[in-house]
């Protein structure tokens, strides 16, 4: 009985497996937004601009928490690059997730120094639709990028 108990409670939260049901397959990020308006010069995720990001497509595995995303503007440094990722339950009676995202070399395999990753907030997911949302400093005060996703298939 004592070893059920502990089987159980070690166990991935339901609304955790829920959340990677949800997320697997292909995504679309269709828009970026802030919480301030103005320009701003935003590099995501130490990679390309905004305006690279949007339109471009994701798809997440949930079995080996792996994925990548295809920057398909023309104007933009195109391709396929790696990412492992892996969702925490924050709060279930709210439903708020931590998502780390960790660039790879290869699909699905961490890299030797795995130590940059970027967390996110999962703000909303659903079956056709996901937003992150990350909070970073602007001149000392917080500053939201809201990332929007809607399901291409699963």
């Amino acid at each position: 009985m004592v070893l059920a108990v502990l089987a159980f409670s070690c166990g991935t939260p339901k609304t955790v497996t829920q959340a990677k049901k949800e997320i697997k397959g292909y995504w679309s990020l269709d828009n970026i937004s802030y919480s301030e308006s103005g320009t701003f010069n935003v590099t995501v995720f130490n990679d390309t601009s905004k305006e690279c990001f949007e339109g471009s497509t994701w798809r997440f595995i949930p079995n080996n928490n792996s994925g990548l995303y295809t920057i398909n503007n023309g104007n933009c440094p195109v391709g396929d690059r790696n990412f492992i990722f892996s969702i925490q339950e924050i709060d279930p009676t709210t439903g708020l997730y931590d998502f780390l995202l960790k660039p790879t070399m290869k699909l699905g395999k961490p890299d030797k120094d795995n130590s940059i990753g970027f967390r996110v907030r999962l703000a909303q997911l659903s079956e056709n639709n996901m937003r992150w949302e990350q909070t970073v400093n602007l001149e000392g005060q917080p500053f939201t990028i809201s990332m929007n996703f809607s399901k291409i298939n699963e």
